[in-house]
């Protein structure tokens, strides 16, 4: 766990479940390498925690991330949009299709809040805080803020993706914040899961592999 971590779990912890759902397991759109493998951590984990915070990916159709909205392009190529670069996807966690839904192993009825994102048509949100353009809240921060939570613990997928840039801005907002490894599953695009590690860790973020 690392020196100096407190793994006593209060009702100032809140565990944030980021993105587990059917498109990044095996078989899903945009499967993660043993993405499914999370889920049995996750339901591990949130039998330690009293509060839990799930979000749930939820793009449009036609969404302006997907590669079959850009003319010649193809899944992980990379364009300029207006609020910076953006990896281009292949169609996935289109709101209301089995892909978008959560595996079913996943249950966890005392999850007080779940959270949606991606769903502007426009722009692509990674964290659980903000959309891309680094400036959009979704109203997380202000939920465990006016919850007192002090210290959020992140799971989920992608590792290099969405749990980073979650966890990131969670730091940012003032929160201690740990990333349980065991937990996640990264999709390492160029490295990205090198660059993950090195980034959170810089940032204060904490990196455990288990609770």
């Amino acid at each position: 766990m690392g020196p100096g971590f407190d793994a006593v779990i209060g009702d100032r912890d809140v565990l944030l479940v980021v993105d587990v759902q059917n498109d990044f397991c095996p078989g899903g759109a945009l499967p993660v390498a043993d993405g499914d493998a999370v889920v049995p951590v996750v339901m591990r984990l949130a039998e330690k925690f009293r509060h839990v915070v799930l979000t749930q990916d939820w793009h449009p159709p036609a969404h302006r991330s997907f590669a079959s909205s850009h003319a010649g392009k193809l899944p992980f190529d990379q364009v300029a949009l207006d609020y910076g670069p953006q990896i281009l996807w292949p169609d996935h966690c289109v709101q209301e299709t089995a892909g978008a839904a959560f595996p079913p192993g996943l249950m966890i009825p005392h999850a007080a809040l779940m959270l949606r994102k991606g769903f502007r048509r426009e722009i692509d949100s990674y964290s659980a805080f903000y959309e891309n353009d680094h400036r959009t809240p979704t109203g997380l921060g202000g939920y465990l803020r006016e919850r007192g939570f002090a210290r959020v613990v992140v799971v989920g997928l992608a590792f290099d993706f969405c749990v980073r840039y979650s966890a990131e801005d969670a730091r940012l907002a003032g929160f201690d914040v740990v990333v349980v490894e065991e937990g996640c599953r990264g999709i390492d695009v160029d490295g990205s899961v090198a660059a993950t590690r090195s980034a959170l860790t810089e940032r204060g973020v904490r990196l455990i592999d288990t609770l």
